[in-house]
């Protein structure tokens, strides 16, 4: 297939998506904010178009995408940090996608008496992640024997199957409503955007342009625009007040001269309070928009 104006190959390129799990949904959004939308639906779905003919979508579990990337099945794809360490696949990481922010933590019962990770020595621990686990407690020279499970972790120290768990954690609440507590963090973690080595630079085109279109839906999360006029005279108050990026634009309005349109890009929290502070100062006429995305 021909580039437009060009007779360049594009080769066509295939991004792994969780089908499903706690960061499934949030992942869709983001696809579907950086203008990269599913156009196949359907609960049985594996692979579906999008509105750009060279890049496909192809939903699989998450545990098995870093492979899926590593091997030249999918070019990219978009798992969590930890996925990709318990695999243990050779992808390059890109680019944080500061969603599933969670952290593998080690957890005891709330009534052991167990007080650092020192005192399990010897003990037997539950976990999802035996790689990561392994890695963990060599580090620290404790030795256990980790006991794989493939779900419901947090209940094995209460049916004697083993003396603590490594988890993943993201509020801490299923920790506490099972009656654990945390000894240690063993791995912070977050969704992350990887990619095959060898796509990086047979597809290196398509694929700064996919991770430019997700970065910029990132750099928007929690921010606004404003758009405000203010006389000439009130410009350096109204200024003064607003916490741009770069700072505000200050731009002509057409024929009134005592005028000025003022352009700021702000943090969302802050406008309940900024808006008081503008009309004090003497803005008029405000908006107040919310913005998608962001290039830098």
């Amino acid at each position: 297939m021909k580039s437009p104006g060009g007779n360049d190959q594009i080769p066509n390129l295939r991004l792994a998506i969780p089908n499903k799990g706690r960061i499934s949904g949030p992942v869709i959004e983001l696809m579907e904010k950086s203008g990269l939308h599913l156009l196949d639906s359907g609960e049985r779905r594996l692979i579906s178009r999008t509105p750009d003919p060279h890049v496909e979508i192809l939903f699989a579990r998450p545990v098995d995408i870093p492979e899926y990337v590593a091997n030249g099945a999918a070019d990219l794809g978009i798992t969590g940090h930890d996925m990709v360490l318990e695999r243990e696949s050779d992808v390059a990481e890109l680019l944080d996608l500061k969603i599933g922010i969670a952290a593998l933590v080690l957890a005891v019962r709330e009534d052991a008496a167990f007080q650092s990770p020192a005192d399990l020595q010897g003990t037997r621990i539950a976990t999802e992640f035996p790689v990561i686990s392994r890695h963990y407690f060599q580090a620290k020279d404790i030795s256990v024997t980790l006991v794989p499970v493939g779900g419901a972790c947090e209940a094995t120290p209460y049916l004697g199957i083993a003396e603590g768990i490594v988890d993943l954690s993201s509020s801490g609440n299923t920790l506490r409503s099972n009656r654990l507590r945390v000894l240690d963090t063993v791995l912070p973690t977050s969704t992350m955007l990887i990619a095959n080595h060898h796509s990086l630079s047979s597809k290196e085109t398509k694929i700064e342009e996919i991770q430019l279109a997700l970065e910029s839906v990132i750099r928007a999360r929690g921010q606004c625009y404003l758009m405000m006029n203010a006389r000439r005279a009130c410009v350096d108050a109204v200024s003064s007040v607003l916490p741009g990026l770069s700072g505000p634009t200050v731009m002509e309005v057409a024929s009134r001269d005592d005028l000025v349109a003022i352009h700021a890009v702000v943090d969302e929290e802050r406008v309940y309070q900024l808006i008081h502070l503008l009309k004090r100062a003497g803005a008029r006429d405000i908006l107040v928009m919310s913005i998608e995305r962001m290039i830098p």
